[in-house]
């Protein structure tokens, strides 16, 4: 399920994203079936998870409701509500299968072509409206108007908008390495302030008075979905809301200047996040691509993380507590290097889409 923060017209709304396949007949059973997994996923997305404390009541479309028990001495309850579901469509009728061509030689594999707001089937996917927020009040709350707009009629924005942004710095090795340092047994965390976020096709705006060079680093990013903290591995899945794409953009030699990293990722427009979030997904074998105008910088597979996303999860809540809507970037592979006014950086995920920011400077 993709769950896409959009503006039409000045209003602001949280909507689904639906293909083809999602988009049903006149009734829209299919989007109404979407929108009891929003409920459902709602549910997930309320509670507190604590290794020492007791859960809030989890609510969940279509009768089941996630519990959100503390560990340890903390006390459970289910919670449930049913999600309403649509009425089906009428299917169309089957298409004319065409002769089958002659196969060509096989080809060798390379990184995933754009898909989502940049890709081939961007014109057929509709936004379908969403009445409530993914992280706040009630999961019945949550269901559709009825109100549908075609994604080119539509401006996404970033999809949440974080109290805080937690990096992993260096969790590819040929990416520690090409920084000149070797891979790290721990995982390095440092910050980025919410106001570094920006969304699909906002410039990244390289500060030119202050920096010489600034580079894209393409990332898989976790949206967190409950309040939580010392997350045992058990539990990992209850505090994932979902997955988007990330840049988190560097000035460089800022960075190798200071020492810590502040300065150099916290720019305004430093954190670029989109096109959506996808709540469905395995993030442990990804294909992931950085592309500049077109070009293949990075191209790798979040398999090759030196930390995968349930140890960075349990990890960074040993630290801090982790509020709903926060994001988690995971690092960014090998290849990083600097972008120039008038580039188009584009970062593609399998599983997700593509994430494209022009590039601009300061006045």
């Amino acid at each position: 399920m993709r769950i896409a923060r959009f503006s039409h017209n000045g209003s602001v709304s949280y909507g689904l994203v639906l293909g083809p396949d999602q988009l049903g007949g006149a009734g829209g059973g299919a989007a109404g079936g979407t929108a009891g997994e929003a409920a459902d996923g709602k549910g997930k997305a309320s509670g507190a998870v604590s290794a020492n404390g007791s859960g809030a009541k989890g609510s969940g479309g279509n009768g089941s409701g996630v519990n959100s028990p503390g560990i340890g001495n903390g006390s459970a309850t289910a919670g449930a509500s049913a999600g309403t579901s649509g009425t089906a469509g009428t299917p169309g009728p089957a298409g004319t299968s065409g002769a089958a061509g002659t196969p060509g030689p096989a080809g060798t594999s390379g990184p995933p072509e754009p898909s989502g707001p940049a890709g081939p089937a961007a014109d057929q996917l509709m936004v379908a409206q969403l009445a409530g927020h993914p992280f706040g009040g009630r999961a019945e709350d949550i269901k559709l108007t009825g109100i549908r707009f075609p994604l080119a009629d539509v401006r996404l924005l970033a999809p949440i908008l974080p109290s805080k942004v937690v990096c992993i710095g260096r969790n590819y090795a040929e990416h520690a390495r090409e920084m000149g340092t070797e891979p790290p047994e721990e995982p390095v965390i440092f910050l980025k302030p919410s106001t570094a976020v920006s969304g699909p096709g906002d410039p990244v705006v390289r500060p030119t008075g202050l920096t010489e060079r600034v580079d894209y680093e393409g990332e898989l990013a976790v949206v967190i979905g409950r309040l939580c903290r010392q997350v045992p591995a058990e539990r990992i899945p209850e505090v994932i809301f979902g997955y988007t794409c990330a840049n988190d953009v560097t000035a460089r030699d800022l960075q190798a200047r200071d020492g810590q990293w502040t300065r150099a990722k916290g720019f305004d427009t430093f954190c670029p996040l989109g096109p959506w979030i996808q709540t469905d997904l395995d993030p442990a074998d990804l294909e992931l691509s950085t592309r500049i105008n077109g070009e293949v910088r990075q191209h790798s597979r979040t398999s090759l993380m030196l930390h995968g996303v349930p140890a960075l999860i349990m990890v960074v809540s040993q630290v801090m507590t982790l509020l709903p809507g926060d994001v988690l970037l995971t690092g960014t592979p090998a290849g990083v290097g600097p972008m120039s006014k008038g580039d188009q950086v584009s970062v593609t995920i399998e599983g997700i889409g593509t994430l494209t920011n022009p590039v601009t400077d300061r006045d």
